[in-house]
């Protein structure tokens, strides 16, 4: 072999080595979770209702993440992420395409994670495992959540446009912060949001607390999905449908976590303002709602404990009380829930599980009305109390 084709050689040689290296250091996975089972509705408008429903233990989804090793311990990372039902074939997130979630970012292992795009809020990343509604108690539907999830406990809402920090664990602390632009030209604060949180956790102890300020919520917060109301409420509950004119939505929480052998004790206390009621433009609501003023508050306190029977047996049970203290004179109402549930998991993917949650309220609502029980995820009941239980399956792959 000559001089120039044994260099030939060697070079073509070196480029497929890197070329090998450089697949073998990125990766890009396909996964996704099958949900379906059997509703009933003590109360839905007046009557009983049995259903087939979708995604009741964790929203059906379909995603692909992906990870680069650029070195120097750093990697690029990307993840996109589309919900969908399992009983109709329907597009997930009011007709939004990856509307779980879309991001693409940077992740060093000495200085934490940067990443952009429609994401997870930071308050949700942080409280994740601390509440019955987003561990075993119907996460995917809501039924287990605080009323009308205005506290986004059960992440219901993601949030467009944001830039996210997380740092890295160091000695337990870990936080991180986010920044929501509302892309609004002449205006950096409408729409926009904002939030900080942090935990601790050592051994048997996780601790939690954040932050979370949103402008114009209707809009920026629960009506950031592709087929949305850009004119009327898309804040339905009527736990809250009145409070939709707010200029901003505040959320601060607090909890913790203990496992004593098999079994994890939480608690968890939320405080959600919405201020500035009647300085947003919605269209459709009732005078008395568009005419209401100040702050409506809502004090949320949530005590749960899940028991490990087995390796494949998890039984859970919790129990939430929930002020709320109205706006514009009208009294505010009580909203107590009880959630018993229970999952077995017959593999480390396929698992059966039976959640039943039920709601008593007094008081008035955001409507401006007598209240009555609306679990989230339900049709609101006619009168103040209502059952909804739910056995199904799920796969993960």
């Amino acid at each position: 072999m000559d001089y120039y084709v044994h260099k030939k050689f060697l070079i073509t040689v070196a480029l497929g080595v890197l070329t090998s290296s450089s697949w073998a250091q990125s990766s890009v996975t396909l996964y996704g979770i099958i949900d379906a089972g059997l509703t009933f509705n003590s109360n839905a408008n007046g009557d009983r209702q049995y259903a087939m429903t979708s995604g009741n233990q964790s929203g059906s989804r379909f995603g692909f993440r992906g990870l680069e090793d650029l070195g120097g311990g750093m990697s690029t990372v990307f993840n996109i992420e589309a919900g969908y039902s399992t009983t109709t074939g329907a597009m997930g997130q009011n007709g939004t395409l990856f509307g779980r979630q879309a991001y693409v970012g940077v992740i060093s292992k000495s200085y934490g994670q940067v990443t952009l795009g429609r994401q997870y809020s930071t308050l949700y990343d942080f409280f994740a495992g601390l509440t019955s509604g987003n561990t075993w108690a119907a996460v995917g539907t809501g039924y287990g959540s605080h009323p009308a999830d205005l506290d986004n406990m059960d992440s219901s809402n993601r949030v467009n446009n944001t830039v996210k920090y997380q740092s890295p664990l160091y000695h337990g602390f870990s936080m991180g912060t986010m920044y929501s632009f509302g892309n609004i030209a002449g205006s950096m604060s409408r729409n926009a949001i904002w939030g900080l949180a942090g935990s601790y956790s050592q051994g048997p102890l996780t601790i939690a607390a954040g932050y979370q300020a949103t402008h114009t919520p209707n809009y920026s917060f629960w009506g950031n999905k592709a087929n949305d109301s850009s004119t009327a409420s898309n804040m339905r509950s009527p736990v809250f449908v009145g409070y939709s004119t707010a200029g901003e939505q505040d959320i601060f929480g607090g909890g913790l976590s203990y496992a004593v052998g098999p079994a994890t004790l939480g608690f968890v206390y939320t405080n959600t303002r919405f201020r500035d009621l009647g300085s947003v433009a919605v269209s459709g609501l009732t005078a008395q709602q568009s005419a209401l003023r100040g702050t409506a508050s809502f004090n949320s306190y949530e005590a749960n404990g899940r028991y490990m029977v087995s390796p494949s047996l998890l039984l859970g049970l919790a129990y939430i009380y929930t002020r709320g203290g109205g706006a514009g004179g009208i009294e505010g109402a009580n909203y107590h829930q009880v959630n018993i549930g229970a999952d077995y998991f017959v593999s480390k993917r396929t698992d059966l599980y039976a959640v039943v949650a039920y709601e008593q309220v007094s008081g008035f609502d955001s409507t401006g009305k007598p209240a009555v029980a609306a679990l989230v995820g339900a049709t609101p009941s006619s009168t103040n109390k209502q059952t909804v239980a739910v056995v199904g399956i799920r796969h993960k792959f």
